[in-house]
């Protein structure tokens, strides 16, 4: 179990207990069994996983658990975004989206 003060500022799972507790029992796994959880949640590859966590990792978040986070906070925010699985049951961004989304994700963190 985590304190407020172990998240970084700005980033809070959903605020109903079971999906917190449901999707924090999920940062400690391994890391192919969290990226198979992701998978069979939002469909993510496994290039896009490795993109998504480079990514997070390249602007400095470090430790593990954050990155994982702000992958779930991520991935929830691109859900609500409308970017949808098809018909192969994987998450498309398009040629040069995730990078995008990414970057607009964190500006939306930012302002708030």
């Amino acid at each position: 179990m985590h304190t407020s003060n172990s998240r970084p500022v700005g980033i809070h799972l959903k605020t109903t207990k079971q999906n917190s507790l449901e999707k924090s029992e999920y940062l400690n796994l391994p890391d192919l069994q969290f990226f198979q959880w992701c998978h069979s949640q939002y469909g993510l590859n496994k290039g896009v996983y490795n993109t998504i966590d480079q990514w997070f990792y390249g602007i400095g978040i470090e430790r593990v658990q954050y990155r994982r986070i702000f992958i779930l906070k991520f991935l929830d925010f691109s859900k609500d975004f409308g970017v949808v699985k098809d018909q192969q049951k994987f998450i498309r961004f398009g040629n040069g989206g995730l990078i995008r989304r990414l970057q607009g994700f964190m500006q939306g963190i930012n302002l708030k």
